[in-house]
């Protein structure tokens, strides 16, 4: 199947809540063909209810194991044949704990998901891409403003987050000579419920606790449509987005 034999088919993982919920339903409102992966097959089936069964792909998937990533990507082209937008967006995290206290499964946890997790699905994605006709696609990866500065007590997110940025150089590099194009999303506080805890206050860097300013996760999906709507010959390389007010110009 070519590009031009039906709409793009774009693969979000954590698609079952939050950011990747809002994004996959952003997509598909685009017209996109979407492929839904993430742990818990009954938040992926509410990503996709409305949603005609020709347009939207459910694949439970568990993005830190290598045959689960790859029998994604072996489902997506089997159903539509080819991969065109890959938004990397699985991850987690641990609650906040003392650099001294964080133990080696906080770490593997964390880290695990994040960023071999973001590895195993943008090299699936890769192979797909250098080799289908038309050749070439796009990788989002998510990034957050973790991977610029980090917050006390997150380690292991914080050294997750930075990695990603040398994993997206280093797919942006690679990928010239196929048509694959590799950008970052960096994204500060938009309200989920996984931020929902910003307005009771978190830890800030000076010791205090403090509420923050939090964005319309819709901001993240226009964001991404904006990237995903490039021609391949133009790439967004990194993009902020985030609350304006959020203490993170200047933190500490």
């Amino acid at each position: 199947m070519t590009s031009g034999a039906g709409a793009p088919v774009s693969v979000v993982t954590g698609a079952g809540s939050g950011v990747g919920r809002v994004v996959a339903r952003a997509l598909l409102d685009a017209g996109h063909r979407v492929a839904l992966a993430g742990r818990r097959e009954d938040a992926l089936a509410g990503t996709a209810d409305g949603v005609p069964a020709d347009r939207v792909l459910v694949v439970p998937t568990d993005v830190t194991v290598e045959a689960s990533v790859d029998a994604l990507f072996a489902a997506v082209r089997e159903r539509w044949g080819r991969v065109d937008v890959l938004f990397n967006n699985a991850g987690t995290n641990v609650p906040a704990t003392p650099f001294e206290d964080f133990t080696a499964d906080q770490w593997s946890t964390v880290v695990g998901t994040n960023l071999t997790g973001s590895f195993l699905c943008a090299r699936a994605a890769f192979r797909v891409m250098r080799e289908q006709d038309p050749r070439g696609g796009r990788i989002i990866n998510n990034g957050s403003v973790s991977a610029h500065a980090p917050r006390p007590g997150a380690v292991a997110y914080t050294a997750s987050k930075h990695a990603i940025t040398g994993l997206t150089r280093a797919i942006s590099l690679e990928g010239r000579r196929h048509r694959i194009a590799c950008g970052q999303i960096d994204i500060g506080n938009a309200a989920t419920r996984m931020t929902g805890r910003m307005a009771a206050g978190v830890p800030q860097a000076d010791g205090s606790t403090a509420a923050e300013p939090t964005m319309d996760v819709a901001h993240v999906a226009d964001a991404v449509r904006y990237m995903v709507g490039l021609p391949l010959e133009a790439n967004v390389q990194f993009l902020t987005v985030m609350a304006t007010a959020m203490p993170f110009i200047g933190r500490g």
